[in-house]
């Protein structure tokens, strides 16, 4: 049984999903999923109410939610509903923490729902993060009982952990676990290290409700956005159960569904090789992505396929259709082959109706987005190389400061340097003294203040300015937007605005390019990437909207970050980087000083910026060599962007 349906499920087959154990329903993205969620919600408290009964909803933390928290808010603001019957039980608390620290659920819960609506204060329970640890068995065994009195959780509302955790129940978890006290997995600390400034601050503890506890809900609504978490609802939804990934137990609920957005369902059969689960309607966009992945399955280039290798793996229907083995071979590898270009501001005099980008106007103007100081020379450093050695007018937009990614150290640093540049001064002194007086006094997590978030933004501003000259920028094409949705001084950030998207418009306008360059990684929905391409796309909406003559023969393509590449599949240009400019990448990637040997924020890889880099790059070079092509050091890749 499932809570929750979907228009677009209504069309799928019983044997589309035969290989999902737990009901799925797959939104475009994380807002339009969000929203029905909290209808869902609300449907089901008002249908409650309306019979004189009371509504019990289980509620998490962490990024995932926010959405449908604003649009519960937005239904209680409509008149929609009202939370004065509702109680609602959090899934968990951080240990050792008080409810006033900024890093409190409590505090969490309060800024995102409660603080907003009308439920009453006492029907509001979250796990108490400051009792004393003698406290804590007593304290979970009267949670648990208090969800009992009530008639049991309503709905249970979960997100997932990259290890499969399911509220704090990390792999081991038994199945009939209670609410406790647990240790925290590396990873599930790794992944928070953001919130608290550093892995090191994260707690290792936390109570949580138990599996046992969460199995009891009468419904139950697991959510995932992004790529991150593919591979875990993949696991999740079609694997086996076993404790080492919690989530699985999901699939002995009767009453559980999973609300993924386009990017979380990558990895499921339906969606990564629909070939296994039905006939598909066979496109050129499909037929790439089945080739290569029957070419990598069996371990052969392309061109070696045979007629066998397709209907061994589900494709018979396409050979059937599309005549041999050959002339599917032949359509893939030539697609593949023009991708690959080493002019990706266009080839002057040469013949460009088989190249991705085109040759005229030459030289071009090409902006570059760069939603951190660093993206830029990070993500498509060897391609910026490029572009500017070969003449083309490269600008570069830093969209914003990245001043939280600064340790307080650094500051310091370049402070003593130039109060050792100049004895004598004064001023420079005394401002001394009062800064290293602020980070003294300064609280683990604390928000820095709006002069010390200054600082830190000039030093990134500095690294970025000197790999602009490493990679042949001039300095005056070098635009510091600072957009101010981000400037919060946390990790969380404000909503953007209006001033955001016309900075952005205002410089698009300005330097009329030929050429956009953005980033397109959205593995976290509520990120600065996602963000900061939102505002992208609103400007060139705005721009088309305004009839603005020079953005209709402007390319834009999209590039990934230091995380993850574009699948091969979906490459539409592959700059191929040389041994020389894989250094030069490298080179200009070390002038962020700030970011080096360790970042303040790594997420969950640890290999430092320019080693994920070159071992991304590398690898799209390696996969293209073994589909039967061109033997690169290294390739970057991109994907073109249509404005609708």
């Amino acid at each position: 049984m499932s809570l929750i349906y979907s228009d677009k499920e209504k069309n799928i087959s019983t044997e589309e999903v035969k290989f999902e154990k737990i009901p799925t329903l797959i939104y475009q993205d994380s807002d339009e999923a969000s929203k029905q969620i909290a209808t869902t919600i609300v449907k089901a408290i008002n249908d409650k109410v309306a019979l004189g009964e009371n509504f019990v909803l289980g509620l998490a933390t962490g990024s995932s939610p926010i959405k449908i928290y604003d649009y519960l808010i937005e239904a209680y603001q409509n008149k929609e509903v009202s939370f004065k019957n509702v109680y609602t039980f959090n899934l968990d608390e951080y240990y050792p923490m008080q409810a006033e620290s900024i890093h409190s659920y409590v505090r969490f819960m309060k800024e995102h729902l409660f603080d907003h609506i009308d439920i009453p204060k006492d029907h509001i329970h979250i796990p108490d993060g400051s009792l004393e640890r003698d406290q804590i068995k007593a304290f979970c065994e009267t949670y648990e009982e208090k969800i009992t009195d009530l008639g049991g959780i309503d709905i249970q509302l979960l997100g997932i952990g990259r290890t499969g955790h399911i509220g704090f129940n990390e792999p081991g978890s038994s199945m009939q676990s209670k609410t406790r006290l647990i240790r925290l997995d590396k990873i599930t600390r790794l992944d928070a290290a953001s919130d608290f400034f550093g892995q090191e601050n994260v707690p290792s503890k936390a109570i949580t409700m138990g599996v046992g506890s969460i199995m009891q809900s009468k419904h139950i609504i697991i959510v995932a956005w992004g790529e991150g978490k593919s591979a875990v609802v993949k696991a999740s939804i079609e694997g086996p159960i076993i404790e080492s990934i919690p989530a699985t137990f999901l699939q002995e609920h009767p009453s559980c569904t999973f609300i993924v957005d386009d990017a979380a369902s990558s990895d499921l059969t339906r969606i990564k090789t629909p070939w296994l689960v039905k006939d598909c309607q066979w496109d050129d966009k499909l037929i790439k992505k089945a080739t290569i992945w029957l070419s990598e399955k069996v371990n052969k280039a392309i061109l070696k396929l045979t007629n066998e290798d397709y209907n061994e793996y589900g494709m018979g229907n396409l050979v059937a259709e599309k005549g041999s083995a050959e002339d599917i071979n032949l359509l893939v590898f030539n697609a593949l082959q023009r991708t690959i270009t080493g002019w990706p501001g266009g080839k002057p005099n040469a013949d460009d109706s088989n190249r991705p980008e085109r040759r005229d106007p030459f030289p071009k103007r090409s902006v570059i987005f760069s939603p951190h100081p660093d993206d830029d020379v990070i993500s498509m450093g060897g391609t910026l190389l490029r572009l500017a050695d070969q003449g083309n007018e490269v600008h570069v937009a830093y969209q914003t400061s990245g001043n939280i990614a600064v340790f307080d150290d650094e500051v310091i640093r370049f402070m003593d340097f130039a109060r050792d540049m100049m004895p004598d001064n004064k001023e420079l002194k005394d401002e001394y003294e009062r800064i290293t007086q602020i980070l003294k006094n300064k609280k683990v997590g604390e928000v820095d203040t709006p002069l010390v978030q200054d600082y830190k933004g000039n030093i990134r501003k500095g690294e970025a300015l000197a790999a602009c000259r490493a990679s042949g920028v001039k300095e005056s094409n070098a635009h510091f937007l600072n957009l101010p949705f981000y400037e919060t001084g946390a990790v969380k950030k404000k909503p953007h605005s209006k001033e955001d998207v016309k900075i952005t418009y205002d410089l698009l306008n300005k330097i009329k390019p030929h050429q956009i360059f953005a980033a397109g990684d959205l593995s976290d929905p509520h990120g600065t990437h996602r963000v900061c391409l939102s505002i992208i796309f609103e400007a060139i909406d705005q721009l088309i909207a305004d009839n603005v003559s020079w953005i209709k023969d402007c390319y834009i393509w999209l590039y990934r970050g230091a995380w993850q590449e574009w699948d091969v599949s979906e490459i539409e240009m592959a700059v191929p980087i040389g041994p020389r400019d894989l250094s030069r990448k490298r080179n200009a990637i070390f002038k962020h000083q700030s970011q080096k040997d360790r970042a303040m924020f790594p997420g969950s890889d640890e290999r430092e910026f320019w080693q994920r880099s070159e071992d991304r790059n590398r690898a799209t070079a390696s996969r293209y060599d073994a589909l039967g092509l061109a033997e690169y050091e290294a390739i970057e890749g991109f994907v073109q962007y249509f404005p609708k």
